[in-house]
């Protein structure tokens, strides 16, 4: 028996797959059974293929093929994150062998909690980006043209910003925020996609900016380009769902897939906002 095999299965071998399903935004979900054929050393993205493929239900009932999201299929891109057996995670690395050893009667996806459902598994996740623009999280440049070399980074620092820098903005660390709360913004009857989108970033803006957006705003400041904006990434941290917001669960931390130091990112940004506070009081 390899790795990858189950320990226990059903006599049928078959895999039954129960999945959370949503017509679309404000529609009310529901819940819908498939069953497949078992195969070894298949992923949750390989299984929700063959799903759309078949469009059955495990009753023989057509229905539309399941919606989800995903990219690179290489824990690279983010973008297939779901609640995958009550934990939210990465669907391309989940091997569906080693969730049956944890539950061998089905696999449950949901989509991810904190987000507003598009439809199905795919969610909008257009409040996590919005969080990195209220944290300035990018390098500023003032061209493309030869500026020569940049400053030297020491090795301490380069050790301390890899990590960081291997954010992909899954999401996972927000869905299992208990801070992190769900904001839905509804559109009103007549109302423009201006003041829609005014009123939208507004809500996400009043709201916990999460840990990913903390942890980014450390990476940044720490860049020797980056930090000019240190003084702006510091007063967003201190405003409004700042980082006064986190109740340090630490659940960030134990769900982000790629193991990156959230807490001690947080710690950093609480240091540094104090001081940041004391030198803008005395001037």
């Amino acid at each position: 028996m390899t790795a990858l095999e189950p320990t226990t299965r059903t006599s049928t071998d078959f895999i039954k797959v129960r999945i959370r399903r949503q017509d679309g935004p404000g529609k009310k979900p529901y819940w819908e059974l498939h069953q497949l054929p078992y195969e070894p050393e298949l992923n949750v993205i390989s299984v929700l293929q063959k799903i759309a493929a078949q469009a059955t239900t495990s009753d023989g009932k057509k229905v539309a093929p399941v919606t989800w999201d995903c990219g690179c299929l290489e824990e690279v891109c983010g973008a297939c994150t779901m609640v995958i057996n009550g934990k939210v995670r990465q669907s391309c690395s989940a091997l569906v062998d080693r969730l049956l050893e944890d539950n061998p009667d089905e696999l449950v996806l949901e989509p991810m909690r904190k987000f507003p459902v598009l439809r199905d598994l795919m969610v909008d996740r257009q409040r996590l980006f919005r969080a990195l623009e209220r944290v300035e999280a990018w390098v500023p440049v003032d061209g493309y043209y030869d500026m020569g070399p940049g400053e030297r980074q020491s090795r301490e620092d380069q050790e301390r910003n890899y990590p960081l820098s291997q954010c992909m903005s899954c999401g996972c660390c927000v869905d299992a925020c208990p801070q992190y709360l769900k904001a839905e913004v509804a559109r009103l009857d007549g109302e423009s996609d201006e003041a829609y989108e005014k009123r939208k970033f507004a809500e996400y803006d009043a709201a916990f900016v999460g840990p990913h957006a903390i942890s980014q705003a450390m990476l940044f400041n720490n860049n020797p380009t980056g930090k000019s904006l240190a003084g702006e990434r510091l007063d967003a941290l201190s405003g409004p769902g700042g980082i006064q917001a986190c109740g340090n669960a630490q659940n960030c931390v134990a769900v982000c897939p790629k193991e990156i130091p959230l807490t001690t990112s947080i710690a950093r940004a609480g240091r540094a906002t104090t001081l940041h506070a004391i030198k803008k009081w005395f001037g």
